[in-house]
């Protein structure tokens, strides 16, 4: 008897796109906005429930596992159904027109308009420019502190056409992929090793790459299930992530306990104070959990109705522009403490995070329409043009993702020491 779960969903259809994940991008930026407004206003330190703002940077980790799905999954695709790999040269050209204009159109304006850059050197904007402020302490400038997961996240999209290529292998083999992939964790598990160790410093290393390649392998590794499983070519075993998928509420609310718990003490400092290694991991280990919780009962599965309200055309809106939002709201904020001169830590939550979403779309609407969307259209248009018309590109249809970047700093220049947000 065969071990493999027979698909779950017609093969024409496996090549198709995932619009409800596009929602999840929304929930990861309105929680880095949430997590940052908090510290701003200091509620975050000053009241009993402020830890719940605090771990909204669990939004990295919503975006780091999406990505690592979303962007995993056409090599598994072409994998699992023998069509041609997708051309890491294609590949790369299009996460830099998705990624680089308007991420280079943010760091021109905040150094240039926000007063406190006045004196950002050449060494400041080479640095931001080319996603290198994050390997020396201290170099991270006012309304860019977010930008260190964006400065770790290309790291993964340089690294991911060779990653795939060593997990694929030559033939189909889901297990095989999986465990592969899971060697990640043990990058991570390394880097805590060094740290608790002291031979890395943890307001400096935790925004470097191994810190996070667990998050980035857990979701490649859903990607290859999910793949077995919708062209089924899965172990039955995989069969249980389509189960999870059919119990939204039971996994989000399991998400909401594993939070309940990284809000203690046990995940670290509220503050700015540096993490050891030990809260450093639990919060590490709290965060790809809830990032998963949240991810498979809108990824595995079949129709539901959480997937509509996650593939409405508002909450799709939302995920696209949500990387403009990324961008532009801690500038946002640093305008709104300007225009209003308020000291920090000090303005109301409430009326503080409102008028951050409000002119965080705006920017972010701004970025997407006239910078963002044109350039997808004409890489679109390039691989058009490429292919031929009447031909296939040889490679499977894929999702493609706004960047997975959000940021855990919140302070110009001084970044959160546990895990982004």
């Amino acid at each position: 008897m065969s071990t493999a779960a027979a698909p779950t969903v017609s093969e024409p259809s496996v090549t198709v796109r995932l619009p409800a994940l596009d929602a999840l991008r929304a929930i990861g930026a309105v929680a880095v906005v949430g997590h940052h407004v908090g510290f701003q206003t200091a509620v975050t330190m000053n009241t009993t429930w402020g830890g719940w703002l605090a771990r909204l940077d669990v939004g990295v980790a919503i975006f780091f596992v999406l990505s690592g799905f979303l962007l995993f999954r056409p090599w598994a695709l072409s994998a699992a159904t023998g069509r041609a790999r997708p051309r890491a040269k294609r590949y790369l050209w299009r996460r830099a027109l998705r990624i680089l204009p308007a991420y280079w159109l943010a760091v021109a304006v905040c150094l240039i308009v926000l007063p406190q850059n006045g004196k950002a050197s050449v060494g400041d904007w080479v640095r931001h420019l080319t996603f290198t402020q994050i390997y020396q302490p201290g170099q991270l400038r006012a309304g860019l502190s977010q930008t260190w997961s964006l400065a770790t996240e290309v790291v993964f999209y340089l690294i991911l056409p060779l990653v795939a290529v060593l997990a694929l292998g030559r033939s189909w083999r889901p297990v095989r992929t999986v465990v592969i992939i899971s060697g990640s964790a043990l990058l991570t598990a390394g880097w805590l090793v060094l740290m608790g160790l002291g031979h890395l410093d943890a307001a400096l290393h935790t925004m470097w790459f191994p810190s996070y390649a667990a998050w980035f392998g857990t979701g490649m590794a859903l990607a290859a299930a999910h793949v077995a499983l919708r062209t089924g070519t899965a172990p039955a075993a995989f069969r249980v992530l389509d189960d999870l998928a059919s119990a939204p509420v039971t996994c989000w609310a399991a998400a909401v306990g594993l939070m309940a718990i990284a809000t203690t003490p046990v995940a670290g400092p509220r503050d700015l104070a540096e993490p050891t290694a030990a809260e450093f991991g639990v919060k590490l280990a709290l965060y790809l959990v809830v990032a998963a919780l949240i991810l498979i009962p809108v990824a595995f599965g079949g129709p539901s109705r959480a997937k509509d309200v996650f593939g409405s055309s508002q909450a799709r809106w939302l995920g696209a522009v949500s990387y403009g939002l990324f961008l532009w709201h801690p500038m946002v904020i640093e305008l709104i403490y300007l225009v209003d001169d308020r000291p920090l830590f000090t303005g109301g939550l409430l009326s503080t995070f409102a008028l951050t979403m409000a002119f965080g779309l705006v920017y972010a609407a701004v970025s997407y329409y006239g910078v963002e969307r044109p350039l997808h259209v004409l890489g679109s248009q390039g691989r058009r043009r490429s292919t031929g018309p009447g031909k296939a590109s040889g490679a499977p249809a894929a999702d493609v993702p706004a960047p997975a970047a959000t940021s855990p700093t919140v302070a110009a220049g001084t970044p959160v020491t546990t895990v982004g947000g």
